[in-house]
């Protein structure tokens, strides 16, 4: 889904006459890690590591829920586990590979990688300077692609 966003202005009000303001189309359903990858910021190993940790993210339903479940029980992982155990399962290899990561790496790749923030957002959360999230995130994301064996 492709979305018209304004770009960030320097806060003036603009004169119409003189410069219309500009627009980005934005695709809403990329990830972050998916823009970041898009743009040569992060390479393949990187991203593939940080899909299986957003996969194992999503198995384990750690993300926030707008509705009730009503597929509960109903649904198969495809693994052979019941549905409870492939998220108690999918929570370990999560917390195992964070843990893996390390303090200090595995806030922004949480908040990047699992929660869907920008950078920018991450960035402001974490107290930090502009432009250094990516650089700790292309650590992270080593860290973890090292975890999972990628080579």
């Amino acid at each position: 889904m492709l979305a018209e966003r304004p770009l960030p202005q320097d806060g003036r009000p603009r004169d119409k006459a003189r410069r219309p303001a500009r627009s980005v189309t934005v695709n809403l359903a990329e990830s972050p890690l998916g823009w970041l990858k898009a743009r040569g910021l992060v390479d393949a190993r990187q991203y593939e590591a940080g899909e299986r940790l957003r996969g194992d993210w999503t198995v384990a339903g750690l993300g926030p829920r707008v509705t009730m479940r009503w597929d509960a029980g109903a649904r198969s992982t495809g693994d052979g586990l019941d549905p409870t155990l492939a998220q108690i399962a999918a929570k370990r290899r999560m917390e195992a590979a964070l843990d893996a990561v390390g303090p200090g790496l595995k806030d922004v790749l949480w908040r990047i990688v699992c929660a869907g923030e920008s950078m920018e957002t991450a960035e402001r959360a974490l107290g930090w300077p502009a432009r250094a999230g990516r650089v700790v995130l292309t650590l992270a994301l080593d860290r973890l692609a090292d975890f999972y064996g990628l080579g």
